[in-house]
């Protein structure tokens, strides 16, 4: 069972509704109001909702261009190239961000500047009822629940609990009690914030007050057919499984992430953990090796997949934090049997989220539990493995290990 959500509002600015119903989507911005550099620093220092589609902003560090909006960490003023178009961009060798994806042109939703309304009113700290919500958006309670699960992946009341947990968590420092960060929060008690925000936050809130000190996280790593193997877990469960070159490397970036936890290195349980875990990669073959080609992914359509090598028999309970929506991602990629894969695009559509196919490729790219939460199972629908958190050439080689086919 995946726990601990916290939520992110829609990012895209959009049309909103009229009295009359909904107006069409609104051209691209006129160029002329972000005609000077100057200004068009100012809309990417400020994130401004006008300036989405009037220009394109690429950063010279990172080889990224994104949209104006992004809300990625806001680059140096040096290090920043404007442009018009993101063809220009790419012209000049930047990449697409994948977090704005500013090459997406889908066609806008009338209703999401209505919902961006909404959501950014819990942000704030408000919980208007749903009538309320709905009466300030022209749409009646039903069509405006529908309306805003279909977009945000949760409801209105399942929203502002994961913000005010999450306001919760933010508030919880040392220099803070418990009863001032739940009442900050916007909980009418200490009990009603354990009550709420314990499960999600994977830990007691005093606990997350003191940053994670007193919590224990047993790890170790193993040698796998992918490399070093790093396997950590919490009393609630796996918290990360992850690779890398070095095991150093991958010890020094858990005990970065979680510096205030008791880690506890190489114990028993853990150990025995990972051993189950190594059963999760199949062995390498003949067959396999001699496949482990850019084409892979082609031949292995062709094969049938394999048995998995203990069916059913290791599910262990995870302790993950995501978003709402990020584990509902995960939650469907549980569900991917061995030896098949998936397109984002599919994944999107089952989960009711046709146009949220990056979306879903960002969720993938969020994973922290690699093989309990199978994200290499996700390709691209043309065609090639696509990206993976722990490399592409283990997500190759993953797939050609289980003779991944393509799922009907």
């Amino acid at each position: 069972m995946l726990n601990r959500t916290r939520n992110h509002p829609s990012r895209r600015s959009h049309t909103p509704r009229n009295g009359a119903g909904i107006t069409p989507p609104a051209p691209r911005p006129d160029a002329g109001r972000y005609a000077d550099l100057e200004s068009r620093w100012r809309a990417v220092r400020d994130r401004d909702d006008r300036a989405d589609g009037a220009f394109i902003f690429a950063v010279r560090t990172t080889g990224v261009y994104c949209r104006p909006t992004c809300r990625s960490r806001r680059p140096l003023r040096r290090n920043v190239r404007f442009f018009e178009t993101a063809a220009d961009a790419r012209r000049e060798g930047f990449r697409p961000c994948k977090r704005c994806a500013p090459d997406d042109t889908s066609p806008v939703d009338p209703h999401h500047a209505i919902i961006l309304n909404a959501c950014r009113r819990i942000d704030a700290g408000a919980t208007p009822p749903l009538a309320e919500l709905a009466r300030d958006a022209g749409l009646t309670p039903w069509h405006f629940q529908r309306v805003f699960k279909r977009l945000v992946g949760v409801s209105p009341k399942q929203y502002a609990i994961a913000r005010r947990v999450q306001r919760f968590q933010d508030r919880l420092t040392p220099e803070t009690t418990v009863m001032d960060a739940a009442l900050d929060a916007g909980f009418s008690s200490t009990a009603r914030a354990y009550a709420v925000a314990g499960p999600r936050l994977g830990m007691s809130p005093s606990a997350r007050r003191r940053g994670g000190r007193g919590e224990r996280i047993r790890s170790t790593v193993v040698d796998s057919p992918l490399g070093p193997m790093l396997v950590a877990a919490t009393d609630k469960g796996v918290c990360r499984v992850a690779f890398g070159r070095h095991a150093d490397e991958l010890i020094r970036a858990l005990r970065t992430e979680f510096p205030h936890a008791d880690h506890v290195a190489d114990a028993p349980g853990v150990k025995a953990l990972a051993r189950r875990m190594l059963n999760l990669i199949p062995p390498p073959s003949t067959r396999s090796a001699t496949s482990a080609t850019p084409g892979a992914r082609s031949t292995a359509r062709n094969r049938k997949p394999p048995k998995p090598r203990n069916p059913g028999a290791f599910d262990p309970p995870l302790d993950v934090e995501g978003t709402a929506f990020q584990l509902r991602v995960w939650e469907a990629l549980r569900r991917i049997a061995p030896g098949r894969t998936t397109t984002y695009g599919q994944l999107a559509r089952e989960l009711g989220r046709p146009r949220s196919a990056r979306a879903v490729g960002r969720a993938c790219a969020a994973n922290p539990v690699a093989l309990l939460i199978p994200c290499h199972r996700v390709v691209p629908s043309d065609s090639g493995t696509g990206e993976y958190r722990w490399g592409r050439n283990r997500k190759q080689r993953l797939l050609i290990l289980e003779n991944a086919a393509p799922t009907p």
